[in-house]
């Protein structure tokens, strides 16, 4: 079919209740939280899809949705563009998962997964292990508690782990933590922290960062209250300690990474499809990376973000996240193609698989999503 004949008729959008694991409660219990689901429709029968994040990532599309009826779906990024201008003074909300929905749209009208579209670097993705923030007086609430489930994730594969630190701002506490993680697992496993910008002082993040360079950490990522995004502050902290930062969680979309990576604020920057504009916003940023010799640590686990790690060179590793050794994960539970993001979906090498499918590669439980729907709009 000519590909100036397709187009969109309608973009539906979901509101469900989806069951998380609960880590404080370490008995396997759950807990109740609203996501979202995207569905483009097309005139060729062809619709793409995604599922995931928070229902206020799809709240910018009631902005300009109707004014992508009849557009081609295979022009991303002449609807990049219109969406970047219709949702910049509300923080770009809705493009990512627009964006990624669109290149699902892509792949099943060419026949190809979406990594094959992007240029395919690799089908495998080494791996690490991203904890839950551990709670005290839980069975992940002592540096001795991180440290024993380290060596669990490196006996099962793992070739690295990141602490998500213990809930409570202690530093003493987690310069323990920093240290009895590397103790108990040896030199032969990468290990790294994200403070998740808790910390409350620049001397805070100093005192942890030094604990860092101690235990020889891969990276140190998102220390203090700064929200991660000041470039001043972080290239300061890079001038004091060795260990690498990784920053750009919360710095949004291309040109303000960019920015971040130009004032020398960061080692390494962080792209996450969701948050940055969709795959093609991610893969701008991935490449801007490239330009200045930095590698683009991929954010969170999902579909989306394996295609753009399976095609970016300068990637280290996927993040399995959020793991507890007794709660389930938080990875959404609402595929049925046996796609997965737990503690136990490495393979022997440490790694993950990039779907093979068309676009995304993957099934959505829709009878699911039907059934725990909260609310539903139709853009036509």
């Amino acid at each position: 079919m000519p590909t100036d004949k397709i187009n969109i008729t309608k973009i539906e959008v979901v509101e469900f209740n989806c069951e998380l694991g609960r880590p404080s409660m370490g008995d396997g219990s759950g807990y109740w939280r609203i996501l979202g689901g995207i569905k483009i429709h097309t005139n060729v029968g062809i619709t793409g899809e995604y599922v995931g994040r928070h229902p206020s990532e799809y709240a910018g599309l009631r902005h300009y949705a109707s004014s992508l009826m009849g557009l081609n779906p295979l022009e991303r990024e002449k609807i990049y563009t219109i969406s970047k201008l219709a949702t910049r003074q509300i923080g770009f909300l809705s493009m990512g998962v627009l964006d990624i929905a669109l290149w699902d749209v892509a792949g099943k009208f060419y026949g190809s997964p979406v990594y094959e579209l992007l240029g395919g670097y690799r089908k495998k993705l080494p791996t690490y292990a991203s904890t839950y923030q551990g709670e005290l007086g839980t069975s992940l609430g002592t540096p001795e508690a991180y440290a024993d489930f380290a060596i669990q994730c490196k006996e099962l594969g793992y070739p690295g782990f990141k602490i998500h630190p213990i809930k409570g701002e202690n530093i003493d506490l987690d310069i323990k933590t920093v240290l009895a993680v590397r103790s108990a697992v040896g030199d032969d496993m990468d290990l790294m922290i994200d403070p998740a910008c808790n910390y409350r002082t620049f001397l805070d993040a100093l005192k942890v960062g030094q604990a860092c360079d101690e235990a020889n950490y891969l990276w140190y990522e998102d220390p203090y209250s700064d929200g991660g995004i000041s470039s001043h502050g972080h290239f300061q902290l890079k001038s004091l300690i060795k260990t690498p930062l990784l920053q750009g969680e919360h710095v949004r979309m291309l040109e303000p990474n960019v920015n971040f990576m130009k004032s020398g604020g960061t080692d390494l920057i962080r792209v996450d499809p969701d948050f940055d504009g969709g795959i093609t916003g991610a893969m701008k940023i991935g490449h801007a990376a490239e330009g200045f010799g930095l590698d683009a640590e991929i954010h969170n686990c999902g579909p989306a973000h394996r295609h753009v790690m399976a095609s970016l060179r300068n990637s280290n590793y996927y993040e399995m996240a959020l793991l507890h050794p007794e709660a389930p994960p938080s990875s959404v539970p609402v595929y049925i193609n046996g796609y997965s993001d737990d503690l136990n979906s490495i393979d022997e090498q440490g790694c993950v698989s990039v779907p093979d499918g068309p676009g995304l590669g993957v099934e959505y439980d829709w009878e699911y999503i039907k059934k725990n729907q909260v609310t539903s709009t139709n853009y036509c």
